[in-house]
């Protein structure tokens, strides 16, 4: 795997995946960046540059545990940047790799061509997904052979009273298959310090981050899942209300990884969009 160098001096690698413009692509998790595969097939269309964020899959753990912090790893998709001697440049971020694009976006709004932000984490902005928009979204669900175990779950959960995370799973990928399994599986962090670390105190400014995005100016899309309850419908509307002029693409029948549940309806969306 390619590597280049951190501004703290942690050495992080990125994958690369098709021809033509660079879409450099942050994941989610944080974790190893190959549960994006080649997302959905949009390597057919750009050069995917896909990061490791730093202690997860080819990249470095750092020295400084804050290193993990949200806002840190801003500067590391700057030196990934710079190491590919891009001027400017297309960016997409997953679930909480799309807090990660948007510090980037308003910290370096010059340097980003247009923005991608699949199945959003909202908490760069502070807007909180609420229990009852979950559960209402969920219901949507009902007549899968999976819901009654699964709803209970997410009802304990809700209402703080414990309730198994795992059981939860079928909720986030339109069909609950043996391939939905599998990706499940291959996309889980295993670093459990870098996810806790990824929203220590300080890691977020919301206010400071909103009156950024006021004003900037690039191309915007943010895809969601229909059925996604990280990333529901109406929080990610209300995300793409703090941008001047962003479109909101609701993909319908598919969970938080869109790609997975329907590469081609994605690759449609997200290339239509690079390609204005």
């Amino acid at each position: 795997m390619p590597t280049f160098c951190a501004p703290d001096g942690t050495r992080l690698a990125y994958r690369t995946a098709g021809d033509g413009d660079p879409l450099l692509c942050i994941p989610g998790g944080p974790t190893d960046s190959r549960y994006l595969g080649d997302l959905g097939g949009l390597s057919r269309h750009r050069r995917l540059i896909l990061l490791d964020p730093r202690g997860t899959g080819g990249s470095a753990v750092p020295e400084d545990p804050s290193s993990y912090r949200c806002d840190r790893l801003v500067d590391d998709v700057e030196a990934l940047r710079e190491h590919l001697g891009l001027a400017r440049t297309d960016l997409l971020g997953h679930s909480a790799g799309a807090n990660v694009a948007m510090g980037y976006a308003a910290r370096y709004p010059g340097a980003v061509d247009r923005l991608v932000l699949v199945g959003p984490s909202t908490r760069a902005v502070g807007i909180e997904v609420t229990g009852e928009t979950r559960l209402e979204l969920a219901r949507l669900r009902k007549d899968e052979p999976w819901f009654p175990a699964a709803f209970a779950a997410l009802e304990a959960v809700s209402a703080g009273t414990g309730g198994d995370w795992e059981a939860l799973t079928p909720f986030f990928c339109g069909r609950w298959d043996r391939a939905a399994r599998e990706h499940h599986a291959a996309g889980l962090p295993v670093n459990r310090a870098a996810v806790a670390g990824f929203g220590a105190d300080g890691a977020f400014t919301p206010q400071a981050t909103r009156t950024a995005l006021a004003a900037f100016g690039a191309p915007v899309l943010l895809l969601t899942g229909e059925f996604d309850l990280n990333s529901p419908p109406r929080s990610t509307a209300e995300l793409a209300a703090l941008f001047p002029g962003a479109t909101l693409s609701v993909q319908p029948g598919a969970g938080h990884y869109p790609w997975v549940d329907d590469a081609g309806r994605f690759e449609a969306a997200v290339s239509a969009f690079l390609g204005q």
